[in-house]
């Protein structure tokens, strides 16, 4: 076992017994007493941490799953297949913007008080241009979550739904919109650092959510690297001295690939492909957004919708 799986062990441990005042004592000395790792590719980082973090998850699930059934309860049955999804005729459609019409139920607004509820606002700053902004920002990144945790994103990409997977898809989606906001100048760029201030915070609870409570502060820069690290593949692989195929790879580098895969395996050649069309055309998309939804987070991404299976024709009676 290397030292770094070896490592990766001892976190998931800590996170699934951090009850345990002994055993974290423990840990922390075999920590401190523990030679220094050497320095790690990215991708290998984000797989360690989602191994740590999906054994700390399951385990919990697991305990929580037997608690609640009882002894001697029958097990659930397992998910059934994924319905068919035909990528290869998916995302062609002409882009489009993506903001929301005036009458959509989506949209978001400022409140709009009167009277001394409206002064008092003012004096606290409620309508400043920095609070609009926050607000704002915050409505933005919550496009951005909708889109990441909605099943269907999983289903339609073939994407097992894990620590990895669903980090890799937001530093996707946070490019899509920060590469967006840039087109607007200093504007754009200082609204976009609150989103990124509100991505920070979601990510630090998501990791802690996951089971890894153990080197947050070590994880967390681990997974700024790699949030930057893919910014720079993304920004270089859309650019027009890209070549055709180079979104396709670096999608599966980031997030299809298992360590040491560097060609695209065929059988999931389909979903890579269908991935980076859909990247391609949310991109031009966004280009073609309003300032005006861009900041006030009154878009949404293209919906990802999963094949209806078709009713079973009954039989006639005789």
């Amino acid at each position: 076992m290397s030292r770094w799986r070896a490592a990766a062990c001892r976190i998931s441990a800590a996170a699934a017994s951090h009850n345990s005042a002994a055993e974290s004592r423990a840990l922390t000395r075999a920590c401190a007493n523990a030679p220094l790792l050497p320095p790690l590719p990215l991708q290998t980082l984000s797989r360690a941490f989602s191994k740590s973090a999906a054994a700390a998850a399951a385990a919990a699930t697991t305990t929580s799953t037997a608690t609640s059934r009882g002894p001697g309860a029958a097990a659930p049955a397992s998910a059934g297949p994924r319905p068919e999804v035909r990528l290869n005729s998916m995302f062609l459609s002409k882009p489009c913007s993506l903001a929301l019409p005036p009458d959509s139920p989506l949209r978001a607004a400022d409140p709009q008080y009167e009277g001394i509820k409206r002064f008092m606002l003012t004096l606290l700053l409620f309508y400043s241009k920095q609070s609009k902004a926050l607000r704002g920002a915050n409505i933005v990144y919550d496009r951005i979550t909708s889109q990441v945790d909605a099943p269907a994103i999983y289903d339609v990409f073939q994407l097992e739904k894990a620590f990895k997977t669903t980090f890799s898809l937001l530093v996707l989606h946070m490019w899509l919109v920060l590469r967006r906001l840039k087109e607007e100048g200093k504007d754009g760029v200082k609204f976009g650092q609150y989103i990124y201030e509100i991505y920070n915070h979601d990510v630090e609870l998501r990791v802690s959510k996951a089971g890894v409570n153990l080197l947050l502060i070590k994880w967390m820069k681990e997974l700024e690297k790699i949030f930057y690290g893919n910014i720079v593949k993304y920004d270089a692989a859309i650019s027009p001295e890209a070549r055709q195929d180079d979104l396709v790879n670096v999608i599966w580098r980031n997030i299809y690939a298992e360590e040491g895969s560097e060609a695209v395996d065929a059988a999931a050649a389909p979903a890579v492909q269908a991935l980076a069309r859909y990247t391609r055309r949310e991109a031009t998309c966004l280009s073609l957004t309003d300032k005006d939804a861009m900041f006030s987070g009154n878009f949404k991404f293209t919906t990802l919708l999963l094949p209806t299976p078709s009713p079973t024709p009954k039989r006639p009676t005789r």
